[in-house]
C-alpha cells in the first residue's frame, strides 16, 4: 500500500484513484465446492489485494462470451482480472465486445485493454486528440484498466508518467509495463531480442516508481528479458524488483507454467501474476496447495484464517 505521504504527495484524482484502485466489481457468485472437509491453503476472497490472477483474453486463441462464462463459472473465484492482447478488441462488433466485459463483470473480474495504446502512439505520433478519444472509448466501452506498454517505442519517462496521469483523469485504471528488454512484446526470437539488447534492472525500477508517483495503480513486469525468449533466466532482475518494488503493486507476467511455478515458490501463493487463460486451473491447484509438481508438491503452503 502507498504511504499517507506519498498518498498526499499524488495529484488530487490520482489520490481518489489509489485509495479506490482494488474496489472494481462485486465478487460474483460464490460456488461451494463439494470437499470442503479436505484440507488447502487459504486465499483471500475476491475482491482480494494480493493473490490476484490476470488471465489473456482473446490472441492465440479465440475467447467468446459462452466460452469466458463458462470459465468464469467453474474457476471465476480463482480469476481477478481478464487482459486482451494484441488490440483483438478493436476488430471485434462493438455489441460482441461490450457483451465478453460484461461477462467478465458479471464475475466480479475487472477487464484490461493489454498494451494497445503502443500502437495509438505510434499511429498517431503521439497525437493528444486521438490518445484522449482512445482512452473515452475505451472507458465507455466498459474497460477498467489501461495498460501502458513501451516494449517497441522509445519515450520519454516524463511522458509516460503523463500518460498515467492522463489516463487516471479519464476514469481507467493505468497499470505500466515495464521490463529490461527492448523490442519486448512481439514474441520475438531469442537471437533477435539479443541482439536488441537489455536495460539495466534498475532502469525498470526507477520507472515503475515513478509511475506510482505519478498514480499508476499497478505495474506489469515485462516477462520477456527475463523469462520468456532467454537463453538463462534473468532471476536477479525478479529478486532486484521484489526488494526495491511494494508488492502489492507489482504483477509479473508469467504465462508458462514453470515461469509461474518459480513465482509461487519464492513469493509464496500471494504473487501477483498475469497467465493465460489455458493455464487458470494449473495455477489454481498450486495457489490451493493441493497439486505440484515434484518441487511443488505438498510444499506451498499459507497461514489459516
Amino acid at each position: 500500500m502507498l504511504s499517507s505521504a506519498t498518498r498526499r504527495s499524488l495529484p488530487a484524482f490520482a489520490r481518489g484513484f489509489a485509495s479506490s484502485a482494488r474496489t472494481l466489481y462485486p465478487p460474483g457468485p460464490v460456488a461451494t465446492s463439494a470437499f470442503p472437509f479436505l484440507p488447502s491453503n487459504h486465499l483471500q476472497p475476491k475482491p482480494r489485494k494480493a493473490g490476484l490472477t490476470e488471465i489473456r483474453g482473446p490472441y492465440y486463441a479465440p475467447v467468446t462470451q459462452t466460452y469466458l462464462n463458462d470459465l468464469l463459472s467453474d474457476w471465476g473465484s480463482f480469476v481477478d482480472g481478464v487482459k486482451f492482447a494484441g488490440g483483438a478488441f478493436t476488430l471485434m462488433p462493438e455489441e460482441r465486445l461490450r457483451g465478453l466485459i460484461e461477462t467478465a463483470h458479471k464475475h466480479g473480474c475487472y477487464v484490461s485493454t493489454g498494451g494497445f495504446i503502443e500502437k495509438v502512439l505510434s499511429s498517431s505520433n503521439g497525437d493528444r486528440a486521438v490518445i484522449e478519444r482512445y482512452l473515452k472509448t475505451c472507458k465507455d466501452l466498459g474497460f477498467d484498466v489501461l495498460e501502458l506498454s513501451s516494449g517497441f517505442l522509445s519515450i520519454p519517462t516524463e511522458d509516460w508518467a503523463t500518460l498515467v496521469e492522463l489516463t487516471a483523469k479519464h476514469g481507467l485504471k493505468p497499470k505500466p509495463e515495464v521490463g529490461i528488454q527492448w523490442g519486448a512484446g512481439g514474441d520475438a526470437s531469442v537471437a533477435e531480442l539479443e541482439s536488441a539488447g537489455t536495460r539495466d534492472p534498475k532502469w525498470l525500477i526507477d520507472r515503475a516508481n515513478t509511475f506510482l508517483q505519478a498514480g499508476a495503480y499497478m505495474i506489469m513486469i515485462e516477462s520477456e528479458g527475463i523469462t520468456e525468449n532467454v537463453r538463462a533466466w534473468r532471476t536477479d532482475v525478479i529478486s532486484a524488483v521484489m526488494s526495491a518494488l511494494p508488492k502489492d503493486k507489482i504483477m509479473f507476467e508469467a504465462a508458462d507454467p514453470a515461469v509461474f511455478q518459480y513465482h509461487i515458490q519464492n513469493q509464496g501463493a500471494n504473487a501477483n501474476l498475469f497467465i493465460d487463460h489455458s493455464q487458470i486451473v494449473q495455477l489454481a491447484c498450486l495457489r490451493k496447495g493441493i497439486w505440484g509438481t515434484g518441487s511443488t508438491f505438498g510444499k506451498i503452503v499459507t497461514l489459516g484464517e
